[in-house]
């Protein structure tokens, strides 16, 4: 066995015929999965983008996404050039994590402005409740919040005004409002004044239980972020450390790390290292993400 890892040809082709084999058998899922990062993230962005009320032309993005993944994956490759495969390998981490970072950034936006606006429905669900019990309608209640307040949550009762005044009927810009906010809170509240606008009945307790349920719920929330914050803390100190070893070493002794980069058994143990690594992180997150 040392005999064949000693030997760089020998390396060379059996990383090879893996990555042969490993194509062959999962081409089509791969030529998927680079189709959903490339086009499917583009339109996964400008649709997080059109929620958020960000104006922006597609063909802007398009043409950004592309330079921050293969533009930045190709000049990762000339710089290794004439080291193809280490630059093949490097290039393809940049590339792919150029596909991935702006939709992950741009799902991180989108998520807090949800939470920020189920944590302005308490404010909120106070003035439309005190609107009711003064005995205004629902649509005049929405008008106070717009006055009063401020943030996301006045953006989306804007828009159900302006689709109210384009002839929807109220329970379907409540709907399109829970469409664009998909939190429990938020469905909970777009059901119960839709059912109780069909119904009847005391619009005034309806606000006051779900604002408790909010609470409640952001109370278990914080309490659970507390009680996973030192695994959280524990899963990104473990999955940086080889990263910083490798970088203290390369400072310390390059000619210690200089083999994983020149010869063929190196290459193999990066990218097997980044593998498990990628493994690992992903099953730390899953530990640590307790959903209410």
């Amino acid at each position: 066995m040392s005999l064949i890892f000693s030997n760089d040809l020998v390396v060379a082709f059996l990383f090879g015929l893996c990555i042969f084999f490993i194509s062959y058998l999962w081409l089509d899922k791969i030529m998927a999965y680079f189709y959903r990062k490339s086009t499917g993230s583009k339109e996964e962005i400008l649709e997080l983008m059109e929620k958020m009320y960000i104006n922006i032309e597609p063909k802007k993005v398009k043409i950004t996404l592309y330079l921050i993944s293969y533009g930045l994956g190709a000049v990762v490759f000339l710089l290794f050039f004439p080291n193809i495969i280490p630059g093949l390998l490097l290039g393809s981490i940049v590339t792919l994590v150029g596909l991935t970072a702006p939709r992950m950034y741009m799902r991180s936006l989108w998520e807090k402005r949800c939470d920020r606006i189920v944590d302005q429905m308490v404010d909120g669900l106070t003035i439309m409740a005190n609107g009711v019990k003064s005995n205004l309608t629902v649509q005049q209640c929405f008008d106070r919040v717009i006055t009063n307040m401020s943030g996301p949550l006045v953006q989306e009762f804007r828009m159900i005004k302006e689709e109210m005044a384009l002839g929807r009927p109220l329970s379907e810009a409540l709907v399109h409002f829970g469409e664009r906010v998909p939190r429990q809170d938020v469905n909970m509240f777009v059901t119960s004044i839709n059912i109780l606008e069909e119904t009847g009945g005391k619009l005034s307790e309806t606000f006051e239980t779900i604002m408790q349920t909010i609470r409640e719920r952001q109370k278990l929330e914080k309490k659970i972020q507390a009680l996973t914050a030192q695994g959280r803390v524990q899963a990104i100190i473990l999955s940086l450390v080889p990263f910083g070893l490798l970088a203290m070493f390369a400072v310390m002794d390059p000619n210690f790390v200089k083999p994983l980069f020149t010869r063929p058994l190196g290459w193999f143990a990066l990218f097997l290292m980044l593998t498990l690594q990628i493994l690992g992180g992903l099953a730390m997150k899953k530990v640590v993400t307790i959903k209410v």
